[in-house]
């Protein structure tokens, strides 16, 4: 092993040990030329959870994340993964398993995007130090006092101030295995008739002042390269006019894995569509994802008042841009969790249109050439939440749509598993 870490090993250190090594062993090969063998992760990890893999029936579908894999794990590039999704997305917990495991396995280059302002009031994410005032407001479409002008930027929310009480700050972490280096730092911003300036500070330096005037709306970025290490950026309005900004970007000039989370608590994918497409696909194209992969449905789930043709004519146009805006990269969709519907009796019963939800999302991922990951039959199926909710350690919470951390954790390893195991079939039809 020439004092290589094990992959079991090599792993753990950076998930929750529990079942760590069930789910990776023999996934890494030990050198670069070695052959892939993959498991898939049993059910066995908990006995309310199903093995469940991810449906690719074009056999195509992750090739793209299959080669930016090989480059990482040769120390030839990097590969960039965009996760767009409602709540269960929005914490970070799947995603941040996902992150972590992967920047294990192929190196960590850096966290990724992150919203600076704290968007909403229990705003996360893992491996990244985050922390602002109060004062900064949030445009996003679903919001009900939001200006619905679309200049929400990549992460589908924008955040505004014009105080100089205001700040937001974002550092590497000292103690997390991930996270702990930077050595690129992006600002992303609105610029806008009588739009007022912001300082940005790097750890103790001067800070540079930017303004955000200018005579039409378009994005403005500023980039810092950094020696590689340790960093804290803070920006602070002016206080002459209103900033607007769409996101920070914390990376390093590495090999390895970057995976960008952007959900939004409460959103639907239908919400895309009233996004600046512009400013979106400039963005997505800054970020260059090798695997875009949207998680929506169990809010759509509720919504009976919507035919479910009408939603399967929206989904169709939101894959159809995403695939436009993401062009090349390989996407997976991921299904809605099983949602219950509560009857009058207090007891929970079937919801029919979750199912009809998993029927579309499976239909029209298959029909455009993307993955799909049912979340619903990784539950158990139909009735899984219930069952989850009542389970001695919970793993579905009170409300009957979320789960609980250590669920979340499960689905990231899953899903983890499932993308290595696909990546590895598509990497060896990649010359």
């Amino acid at each position: 092993m020439n004092g290589r870490l094990s992959p079991c090993r090599m792993i753990a250190r950076h998930l929750i040990p529990a079942m760590a090594c069930i789910l990776m062993v023999a996934v890494v090969p030990q050198h670069a030329n070695a052959h892939r063998k993959v498991v898939r992760p049993p059910g066995a990890t908990h006995p309310l959870v199903s093995e469940t893999i991810i449906e690719d029936s074009s056999g195509h579908a992750l090739e793209t994340f299959a080669a930016a894999l090989r480059r990482a794990r040769n120390h030839a590039g990097q590969a960039r993964i965009l996760v767009w999704g409602a709540s269960h997305t929005a914490a970070d917990l799947w995603t941040g398993t996902l992150r972590r495991g992967l920047q294990a396995l192929y190196g960590d280059a850096g966290h990724g995007f992150v919203l600076p302002g704290r968007p909403w009031a229990y705003y996360r994410q893992s491996d990244v130090n985050l922390a602002s005032s109060d004062g900064w407001f949030t445009d996003r479409v679903d919001k009900a006092d939001a200006r619905p002008d679309g200049l929400y930027g990549i992460a589908g929310a924008s955040v505004s101030s014009a105080s100089a009480a205001d700040w937001s700050r974002a550092a590497t972490t000292r103690e997390n295995p991930m996270g702990r280096k930077v050595s690129r730092i992006e600002a992303w911003y609105l610029k806008q008739p009588g739009g007022g300036a912001f300082d940005i500070r790097i750890d103790r330096k001067k800070p540079v002042r930017i303004s955000t005037s200018a005579d039409q709306r378009e994005a403005g970025y500023q980039v810092f390269d950094l020696p590689d290490g340790p960093h804290q950026v803070e920006i602070r309005p002016a206080g002459n006019g209103e900033v607007r900004m769409f996101g920070l970007v914390l990376e390093r000039r590495v090999p390895g894995v970057v995976v960008d989370t952007l959900g939004i608590p409460g959103t639907r994918a239908e919400h895309m569509l009233k996004w600046d497409q512009e400013i979106l696909a400039q963005q997505v194209a800054r970020r260059r994802p090798d695997l875009v992969i949207l998680a929506y449905g169990t809010n759509e789930a509720g919504d009976d008042d919507v035919p479910i043709e009408s939603y399967e004519i929206m989904l169709r146009e939101v894959m159809q841009r995403v695939k436009t805006v993401a062009a090349g990269a390989s996407c997976l969709l991921i299904g809605p969790t099983d949602r219950p519907l509560q009857l009058p009796s207090g007891a929970f019963g079937p919801r029919p249109r979750r199912a009809q939800v998993t029927d579309v999302q499976r239909r029209v991922s298959a029909d455009i050439g993307c993955a799909f990951f049912d979340t619903a039959a990784f539950m158990g199926g139909e009735g899984g939440m219930v069952n989850w909710v009542k389970a001695q350690t919970p793993l579905g919470s009170r409300d009957h749509v979320h789960l609980t951390p250590i669920s979340y954790e499960i689905m990231g390893r899953t899903i983890l598993a499932e993308l290595l195991r696909l990546a590895a079939e598509g990497s060896r039809k990649i010359p």
